[in-house]
């Protein structure tokens, strides 16, 4: 039966807490924008992969989980972090999975560090911020009503998390209910202000792990074109397709996990392209 735990490890100059669960050390996740961090991105899934598996979900620089010196993040900084936490758990490669934010660092970390990573899965992530107005205009409205509007930030960053089917789907209460996920703090805002300047565009190519990037046919935080670019910058990559919004695994949580699992427990193959 899979258990959760927590522990702390250090990397860098962060003192971070990690969430595990199964038996054999050998995936990672890796969380997107907000400082609540991987509680609340894996809370939900991570039992479906753990009756087998350990999955080790480490919280970066900026979350609550975490202490720094508060210095502005980098893609190579995060994924120091995350690579310190592979060295520091498990003696081979890992199935490495980043979503959004967390994406950007997970295709860091096999860039810079190949040896670490068996298989990479990139979900809703994307390369560069700075070539697409409507993503750097979202993260600027993000950045100035986290300053300004908190109540409205928590608003905006639901509304635009998900679909408009899945929310008329689970109705006000629910939808009020998702607004505290992510709250302006500090740390969220130092995220926020890394989404802006991310540009991973030249560490691409340096990919060599087996690769599946997953996009969101719905999403509206960051639009299913990057998850299309990334799949055309990383050779032989694979490609999926959830019919949601940002936050695919709370929709569409059976296919998230189906895609998922059958990369990782497949052949070390490149997948097809799919439609889930």
């Amino acid at each position: 039966m899979a258990h959760l735990c927590r522990r702390l490890l250090y990397a860098d100059d962060l003192e971070q807490g990690e969430a595990f669960g199964g038996v054999a050390p050998d995936g990672r996740r890796v969380h997107g924008t907000g400082s609540a961090g991987a509680a609340v991105n894996w809370g939900q899934t991570l039992p479906r992969f753990t009756p087998h598996r350990t999955v080790i979900t480490p919280d970066l620089s900026g979350t609550d989980a975490t202490v720094d010196d508060g210095a502005p993040l980098t893609a190579e900084r995060l994924a120091a972090q995350v690579i310190a936490v592979i060295e520091a758990t498990e003696d081979g490669p890992v199935d490495l999975l980043g979503f959004s934010m967390g994406a950007t660092v997970a295709a860091t970390v096999a860039a810079l560090r190949p040896d670490l990573v068996r298989r990479l899965i990139l979900v809703a992530g994307w390369a560069h911020t700075g070539s697409d107005e409507y993503l750097t205009s979202l993260f600027t409205l993000w950045q100035n009503l986290g300053a300004s509007d908190p109540a409205s930030f928590g608003r905006a960053v639901a509304m635009t998390g998900f679909s408009r089917g899945f929310l008329n789907t689970i109705g006000r209460d629910q939808f009020e209910a998702l607004i505290p996920n992510m709250p302006p703090t500090p740390g969220t805002l130092r995220h926020i202000h890394y989404d802006l300047r991310v540009d991973i565009r030249p560490l691409l190519p340096r990919i060599e792990a087996p690769t599946l990037v997953i996009g969101g046919s719905q999403d509206i935080t960051v639009p299913v074109e990057h998850s299309w670019a990334l799949h055309a910058a990383i050779s032989g990559s694979g490609y999926a397709e959830i019919d949601a919004g940002h936050v695919m695994f709370f929709e569409q949580e059976d296919a998230f996990v189906k895609l998922v699992t059958d990369f990782t427990e497949g052949p070390s193959t490149t997948p097809a392209a799919t439609d889930a």
